[in-house]
C-alpha cells in the first residue's frame, strides 16, 4: 500500500537535517498529545497533554514548548483512513498545519498517524498501566508514535514556500 505523498514543510532532500528537539502534537478534539525527542533525535518522550480550547491558546502554548525547548520543528499527525484517503479530520490537521506554518518560525511537517493510538495503548498496556493512567496519558503517548514514525521514515520531506 503506497502512502500520500505529505508534504508541509521541512529541509531540503539535499540538504542534512540540523540537529536539535522536534515537537510532535496530535490533534484531538478536547486534547492535544504532545512530545518531544532528545537533541540527537535518538529517543522519544510523552509530555503532558494540552486542553484544546481555541486556535489562539493553542499556538500560544505550543510556540511556548518550542521555544522552552528550543526545538527545530513540529511534526503534526495526520489522520487518514486506513485506506489512505482523507478524510474531515485530515482536512482540519492540514489547515491547522498551515496555520501553524503561517504563524512559526519553525518547519512543519505532517506524519501519517494511521493506528498510532492503538500502538500506545499496546505499549502502555505492555508496561502494565491501568485503564484511567492509560486515558490520561493517551494522546501525549500517541503524539510520541507520530514522532518516532517521523524520525524513523526514509521519505524526503520538501519545504512549502512562506508567503
Amino acid at each position: 500500500m503506497n502512502s500520500p505523498e505529505i508534504k508541509i514543510a521541512g529541509p531540503s532532500q539535499n540538504s542534512p537535517e540540523p540537529l536539535g528537539r522536534l515537537i510532535a502534537i496530535d490533534l484531538g478534539a478536547k486534547r492535544v498529545g504532545v512530545a518531544i525527542s532528545d537533541e540527537l533525535r535518538v529517543t522519544v518522550r510523552p509530555l503532558d497533554f494540552l486542553q484544546r480550547r481555541s486556535w489562539k491558546d493553542l499556538l500560544s502554548r505550543v510556540a511556548a514548548i518550542i521555544k522552552g525547548y528550543d526545538a527545530r520543528a513540529l511534526v503534526i499527525g495526520l489522520p487518514l483512513n486506513l485506506d489512505g484517503t482523507e478524510g474531515p479530520a485530515a482536512t482540519d490537521a492540514r489547515r491547522i498545519a498551515e496555520n501553524f506554518r503561517r504563524s512559526l518560525s519553525v518547519p512543519v511537517f505532517l506524519q501519517d498517524e494511521r493506528l498510532t493510538t492503538l500502538a500506545a495503548r499496546s505499549e502502555m498496556q505492555s508496561e502494565g498501566l491501568k485503564s484511567q493512567e492509560m486515558e490520561d496519558r493517551i494522546d501525549s503517548e500517541s503524539a510520541a508514535v507520530i514522532l518516532r514514525d517521523f524520525m524513523s521514515a526514509d521519505q524526503p520531506r520538501d519545504e512549502l514556500p512562506n508567503d
